[in-house]
């Protein structure tokens, strides 16, 4: 079986597009070879800066013959029908059979395809692959009216095999495909030919391009430690910097480079984010000091004075960048030590929402709620109100109008600036946290506060004026804020009833802005849809967790599901309890005593829901039934009031043996109406005890 060759040659491909383009060149390629019919044993897309390459192993040499017997029209039908039908087939009427069929005789279709060489499908679809290419952005260049993301200048499409090798026949805008490629742009530019891919890969590192984007990664890092170790210094991990630096170079070759004394006062993030952005630098710390003194840059060839004037030159850009953020740090620090009044101010004519107001008005509603919220996190409300009157000021800085990213880690700098305790200051920079599943929450009180106040405040302003999130449309990161609450809330072992400080946060708006129904039984606008949100995401979480969907359902129909703690809790207690044999036995006694008893009431037009007697009890099963339920019960009960839930699902869990018990031993439809009755009302006992504690109802199965 042959292997197939494909290099897509072109200018530089932007390093963001090369992972997805990669994945997507794969696919096409391969879904449209299977597609036709061919089948392969293993595949593998790479990219450098200026090549898309696929590698394919063990491709068939051509397609199987194909036989395909369709039925068409009953041969009495009208030629309209019987046109299409042979439309659909491609077939004239004197290559259809007749066939007798239940209902008489009907024409049929016999569709022979012939297999084809693997070259000629081949270039088949490798020319719909590069015509719809999904590229974010694609150009057009020249006279043509191929598109693609820069410039292609070549492709190099070659099947090979023990007996040699053969180019695919392929023109495409004037591009006719070859078995020639390039190397290094600069170091090696001359054309080469090659014989296969493992010709190919080891003629392109002789050539100065590594073709692999991951040992580009692990060459860049290794180097990069080795210059820094070598200097008594260590580089910032930064994987995402990693993998985009990896897609600027074909043949990296790191360079370690010193920061000016004048900015080494400046904060590492600073620092860090300055050269990233702008430069693509990796940071390189003292770790005696912790502070950013070097960096590491990445050229994309090898000079003769070992990268010296590579150096030099980034240098006196890194200067000249460094300069502005130290202008920015600067001037910030004057108007926080100031007490930051002038961003205070000027937060009031900045627009967070046309119909919420200005980012002023809404730092005024984050610490009204922030103090309100305090008590229930163990944090101070007066520092609570301070900290969410300052977490947000920095938005007006020089510093973060040039780098976004780093708001609130300025703010916190601005704070301490100002004078403001380290817990104020803290929760400058936390509040926006959790951002994401794996980022970290933050624990200390008054963050916490000011965190769960700025989400809930965004939350309930958009549900206040009904800009809620919609299919996969979520434009104001409304499910991030409301998973951001639910990880703060349950990381920190908060409870706090969800009603209460939505009313609360609702309060805040002004009645102008708000749309929608009055939930009167809630007292609150839209309520219940923002809970069905909240529950939603929590879903989302716990399914993470290894939790069943079912058992989070099976929970929220209990009282108290405003209260994520609690719901966590009891839904953890009843998996555990469901993971035991004598849990998921009951689960399956409870059914059937739900089932009679739900056919019975039914059928009797009552509902039998007390009056249970253990007098009227005939057998030792359904005696000692009666014992275990007051035995249950007894523990149940204030096992519940304490939240116990643990220990009450443990003791509902052994009512499952005399259950089994009594089925076993009892008929529940007894001729005598007073034993009938009365067996039905221990059913009912059954249940009530049982959906005391979750509704079991809601469990699968």
């Amino acid at each position: 079986m042959p292997d197939l060759l494909i290099e897509l040659f072109s200018e530089e491909i932007p390093a963001r597009m090369q992972a997805r383009a990669r994945e997507d060149l794969k696919k096409l390629v391969t879904d449209g070879l299977v597609g036709a019919g061919l089948t392969y044993a293993h595949a593998a897309s790479f990219s450098t800066p200026r090549r898309l390459t696929l590698g394919i192993e063990g491709l068939t040499a051509e397609s199987r013959a194909v036989r395909e017997e369709r039925k068409g029209p009953a041969t009495t039908a009208p030629a309209a029908a019987l046109e299409g039908f042979l439309r659909s087939t491609g077939l004239t009427l004197d290559q259809l059979e007749r066939r007798a069929d239940k209902k008489g005789e009907v024409w049929f279709a016999v569709i022979e395809k012939p297999g084809r060489r693997a070259p000629d499908i081949i270039a088949e679809v490798l020319e719909a692959t590069i015509r719809n290419f999904p590229w974010p952005k694609s150009m057009r260049w020249g006279n043509g009216a191929l598109r693609w993301v820069r410039p292609l200048h070549s492709i190099l499409c070659l099947l090979s095999d023990e007996a040699g090798h053969e180019v695919v026949p392929l023109t495409l805008d004037g591009i006719t495909a070859a078995n020639t490629t390039r190397g290094h742009r600069f170091l090696s530019p001359d054309a080469f030919s090659v014989t296969s891919f493992e010709d190919y890969a080891a003629k392109l590192k002789r050539a100065h391009v590594i073709l692999d984007a991951a040992q580009r990664e692990s060459a860049i890092w290794a180097e990069a430690q080795t210059l820094a170790f070598a200097s008594g210094l260590e580089v910032v991990e930064d994987r995402a910097l990693l993998a985009e630096v990896a897609g600027l170079v074909e043949w990296p070759v790191p360079l370690l480079g010193r920061i000016a004394d004048d900015f080494l006062h400046l904060p590492p993030e600073v620092l860090q984010t300055s050269m990233r952005e702008h430069q693509k630098f990796f940071s390189v710390r003292n770790p005696k000091t912790a502070r950013i003194e070097g960096f590491v840059t990445v050229a994309n060839t090898v000079t003769a004075d070992h990268g010296q004037t590579i150096l030099n030159g980034n240098q006196k850009v890194l200067t000249a960048r460094l300069s502005d953020a130290k202008f920015f740090w600067e001037n910030d620090l004057r108007v926080a030590k100031a007490g930051m009044a002038e961003w205070a101010e000027g937060l009031k004519s900045v627009t967070f929402h046309n119909k919420l107001g200005s980012q002023a008005d809404r730092i005024a509603r984050i610490a009204a709620l922030a103090r309100e919220i305090a008590p229930l996190v163990g944090a101070d409300p007066d520092m609570a109100d301070r900290a969410a009157s300052l977490a947000k000021l920095d938005l007006r800085s020089a510093m973060v109008g040039e780098f976004p990213e780093l708001q609130g880690t300025m703010g916190r700098y601005y704070a301490l600036a100002a004078g403001e305790p380290e817990a104020v200051a803290n929760a400058a920079r936390d509040h926006y946290s959790p951002l994401g599943p794996t980022d970290a929450v933050s624990t200390d009180p008054v963050s916490v506060a000011v965190a769960l106040a700025d989400k809930i405040d965004t939350l309930t302003g958009f549900w206040a004026i009904n800009e809620k999130p919609t299919g996969s449309k979520d434009p104001f990161a409304l499910r991030r804020a409301a998973l951001g609450v639910i990880r703060l809330v349950l990381e920190n072992v908060v409870r706090v009833d969800l009603r209460d400080v939505h009313v609360s946060a609702d309060m805040l708006f002004p009645e102008a802005i708000k749309v929608g129904e009055w939930v009167p039984e809630d007292a609150n606008r839209n309520y219940n849809s923002l809970l069905a949100f909240f529950h939603d995401r929590l879903k989302v979480f716990l399914k993470d967790q290894n939790i069943r969907h079912d058992v989070i359902d099976a929970c929220l129909a209990m009282p108290g599901n405003d209260d994520l703690t609690l719901l966590v809790k009891r839904a953890t207690a009843l998996q555990a309890t469901l993971q035991t044999e004598d849990g998921a036995n009951l689960v399956a006694g409870f059914t059937r005593a739900n089932n009679i008893l739900t056919q019975a009431e039914e059928k009797d037009g009552v509902e039998y829901s007390y009056g249970a007697d253990p007098k009227f009890a005939e057998t030792d099963a359904e005696r000692a039934l009666f014992a275990a339920l007051d035995t249950a019960e007894a523990s149940i009960k204030p096992a519940m009031a304490q939240e116990d839930f643990t220990s009450a699902m443990a003791a509902m869990a052994t009512l499952r043996a005399p259950i089994d018990a009594f089925f076993t031993a009892t008929q529940i439809n007894a001729d005598n109406p007073i034993i009938r009755r009365n067996r039905l009302n221990l059913l009912s006992r059954i249940r009530s005890i049982c959906l005391s504690v979750a509704d079991l109802t809601k469990l699968d199965g």
